[in-house]
């Protein structure tokens, strides 16, 4: 691995080539924070497929391109005088040693649980009004009910027992239930989503993370069927041809391999 003195010629080198970049190259000098943004969130996203896939070159080639967005930020905010990537080191350097007291004070914490509620109790004494403020308005559903249930338990509002949770949840589906056999959709939907919340309140108390169990069945299912496509194709014929029973045969045979 390489020494401290490396990282920080390595980071060097980046700042240096950014700003030659932003001097010299056309797109990158026409670029501003705003048409950054759907890249930097689509580079989030090949991050966080890398880490599913357990391919580490790949996570080392995403965090690149993450590293580079987040210097790319600070040189358009060094331009107008605002910020730059000290500023933005500094910062979080002091947020860190600040939520962590029990690092760098004298306040004693027994385990993670302890640790997170001191976090939330902190950025409300830095003048936040409600915990949930820290969570971003544009997140995916899914990932936005773990982070909402998550926060507010971390202030002490949440379940004592995962089984306590497991009873809201088939309580749920029985309102569920009992509102797709009335036919009313709006109602359908509205207890659908509390279906879905407490599934992913119950992921939470097994330390279960929703959205990546989730993606991992996309992805098991995504393989699963374009080999069922690949079966159909050597076949010569196409799977609207097929019947459910052919094709279960190939589905199985998907299911068995590693």
């Amino acid at each position: 691995m390489n020494t401290r003195e490396q990282q920080l010629k390595a980071f060097d080198r980046l700042l240096t080539i950014m700003d030659e970049l932003r001097e010299q190259c056309p797109w990158d000098k026409k670029q501003t924070m705003e048409s950054l943004r759907h890249l930097t969130i689509e580079e989030m996203y090949e991050l966080g497929d890398a880490i599913l896939d357990h391919n580490l070159e790949e996570v080392k080639k995403e965090l690149g391109d993450v590293l580079l967005h987040i210097v790319f930020y600070a040189k358009i905010g060094s331009e107008t005088k605002s910020f730059d990537i000290a500023d933005v080191s500094n910062s979080i350097c002091d947020k860190l040693i600040a939520r962590h007291p029990h690092i760098y004070g004298d306040v004693k914490v027994e385990n993670e649980e302890d640790v997170k509620r001191n976090w939330e109790k902190l950025k409300l004494k830095e003048g936040k009004s409600s915990v949930l403020e820290g969570v971003p308005a544009s997140l995916p559903a899914l990932v936005k009910a773990n982070r909402i249930q998550d926060k507010v338990a971390g202030v002490g509002f949440d379940w004592e027992h995962p089984e306590q949770v497991w009873e809201k949840l088939q309580e749920e589906l029985g309102e569920f239930k009992h509102e797709v056999e009335a036919g009313d959709q709006e109602k359908m939907e509205a207890e659908f989503g509390d279906v879905m919340f407490s599934m992913v309140n119950y992921a939470r108390f097994l330390g279960i993370n929703p959205e990546n169990a989730l993606e991992k069945t996309n992805k098991k299912f995504s393989g699963r069927f374009k080999y069922l496509e690949s079966k159909a194709k050597e076949m010569n014929t196409s799977l609207k041809d097929m019947t459910l029973e052919e094709m279960d045969v190939f589905w199985e045979e998907a299911k068995r391999l590693p």
